[in-house]
């Protein structure tokens, strides 16, 4: 690490004391108000390996490199980080050579079983990495793996934390993600300079595993809320109404919400380019619905929501955004399939 790290740790102390849990603010003191949370991230410089280069990890990956880190890694398709590896990045063959020499690792892959490949696995992180090492799962996975990776972390002395993220594609590329963390305090104050240049709410949680129960939570909310944002189009569509001119009028009012705002235009629009992808969505509610399950808690509202997506991804578009769930009420609509396909999904 650089000699500026004692200044850059000062600094974070302080934006995490009079902003905190939102480590990304700045500090109120005038004197400290230029520090901004990328001036700390630069300060901090560290090797790190960031592992599954997708649509929210690239842009992850490079504000760590804008912030002067240095970037090894390690993807499944070699093509997918071709941008960071042509800016600076270094390249590693598996998640055991890219972890090896890092100060901490980053993993943001699909689904829990790839999180448990990328740890535990022959070529796994677990293999090479050296005590100290940081280790941060962006991945949304299943509470109980993120506690036993913690467990085995403890054991090989090295820190991990599970760090879902809310914000999709936009939040990525502008760097203010919300950040659900798990795991102690030691490991979360080590990160925060790192999740701060990318994150603009981090929040620590509580223990191994909070930060999946949070974004699950989180799942839950916007899942009933994405049935609610197609059913209000597809109404105004039927009843005669002009969808943008309806918009003008809810989107102000107690029906506001992210998924309004953001995704309604996209399903009018016909743009079901994925920010999040469909079945990266069903896993999550999978995984909400079975969590829930271990705790006698009945959620039939996201059970609807998951039945209604499996229907879309059926349909073909399993690896389009979440926005083109408008899609079956689109061909409802239309007549492409029988109303009674959707009265099926629904019961």
């Amino acid at each position: 690490m650089a000699k500026t790290d004692g200044l850059a740790t000062i600094l974070l102390g302080l934006t995490a004391f009079y902003g905190y849990p939102s480590v990304s603010q700045s500090v109120k003191f005038p004197v400290f108000r230029l520090f901004t949370r990328v001036t700390a991230c630069k300060l901090l410089r560290m090797k790190i390996a960031f592992i599954g280069i997708g649509v929210m990890g690239k842009s992850i990956a490079t504000h760590l490199m804008d912030a002067g880190h240095d970037l090894t890694v390690y993807t499944r398709r070699k093509a997918s980080a071709t941008e960071l590896l042509a800016t600076g990045a270094s390249w590693a063959n598996s998640p055991a050579e890219a972890g090896a020499n890092a100060e901490a690792v980053f993993t943001m892959v699909g689904f829990p079983t790839d999180v448990e490949e990328v740890y535990f696995g022959t070529n796994g992180i677990f293999k090479k990495a050296k005590p100290g090492t940081l280790l941060i799962d962006l991945t949304t996975s299943k509470p109980c793996l993120a506690k036993r990776i913690a467990e085995y972390a403890t054991e090989q002395k090295l820190l991990a934390l599970d760090a879902p993220v809310s914000g999709g594609d936009i939040g990525a590329k502008c760097g203010n993600l919300s950040i659900m963390v798990g795991g102690s305090m030691e490991a979360f104050e080590k990160a925060s300079p790192l999740l701060s240049c990318f994150g603009k709410n981090i929040v620590l949680q509580g223990p191994a595993g909070s930060g999946q129960h949070t974004k699950m939570c989180n799942q839950i909310a916007i899942a009933s809320g994405m049935v609610a944002v197609c059913e209000s189009l597809a109404y105004a569509q039927k009843s005669g109404l002009n969808p943008q001119s309806v918009l003008k009028s809810i989107q102000n009012g107690a029906a506001a919400s992210w998924s309004l705002n953001n995704h309604a235009q996209k399903m009018l629009s016909g743009d079901f380019n994925p920010g999040f992808y469909i079945k990266h969505f069903i896993k999550d509610m999978g995984i909400a619905l079975e969590a829930a399950e271990s705790m006698d808690l009945k959620l039939p509202g996201l059970e609807l929501a998951r039945q209604l997506y499996e229907k879309v991804a059926k349909m073909g578009y399993g690896n389009e955004g979440t926005q083109a769930l408008f899609r079956l009420y689109q061909a409802q609509s239309e007549c492409s399939v029988p109303a009674n396909d959707l009265n099926a999904a629904i019961k």
